[in-house]
């Protein structure tokens, strides 16, 4: 296990003493008794004074720690699964998975949403014809494609298809006067 800093466990002990002097106050207070005579009082004072000499005691052992570095090379839950005794490619493979299902998830999502903004603008340009250009500019912004370029590009796909065919027709022409002229 590796070492712990010593001024690390003086600020965790100093945390836990500033936690049971909270308990403290808030017992005091709790039964707080006005009556004079009564050392509620004076007890309270003091429990005050000892809240304030271990805050006093946390600041001073928190200026004595490390400042903690931005560019760690190996993250902390990887170092922690190995004192743990367990093996770091285990780590990984699951933080990997992990990464893998977020990253689906988010872009299940993401598709999604944009089927859904491309049903809201169809449905919107139908209700109310005077938004279309509105709706086309948002649609276009967010990403996604208008129904006009949906339009354009099946005349081109449709345009291409016709090529292809035409092209098929011929060649198969040509095929099947091969064919003829090597029957004969």
């Amino acid at each position: 296990m590796a070492p712990i800093n010593p001024d690390l466990q003086n600020v965790q002990e100093d945390i836990k003493n500033v936690i049971q002097d909270l308990f403290q106050v808030l017992v005091q207070v709790s039964n707080y008794d006005t009556t004079p005579g009564r050392p509620t009082r004076d007890a309270l004072v003091q429990d005050f004074q000892t809240l304030d000499t271990t805050l006093a005691q946390l600041h001073t052992n928190a200026h004595h720690l490390p400042t903690p570095s931005a560019n760690k090379g190996i993250p902390e839950p990887l170092i922690e699964y190995v004192e743990n005794g367990r093996n770091p490619d285990i780590y990984t493979r699951e933080f990997v998975e992990l990464v893998r299902r977020t990253n689906q998830l988010a872009r299940g999502k993401a598709h999604a949403f944009g089927g859904f903004r491309d049903v809201l603008a169809r449905e919107m340009s139908s209700a109310l014809p005077e938004l279309r250009a509105d709706v086309a500019r948002v649609v276009e912004g967010t990403g996604g494609v208008t129904t006009a370029a949906k339009a354009e590009e099946e005349e081109g796909a449709g345009a291409e298809a016709e090529a292809e065919a035409e092209v098929g027709e011929e060649g198969g022409e040509r095929q099947r006067q091969l064919g003829q002229g090597q029957q004969q």
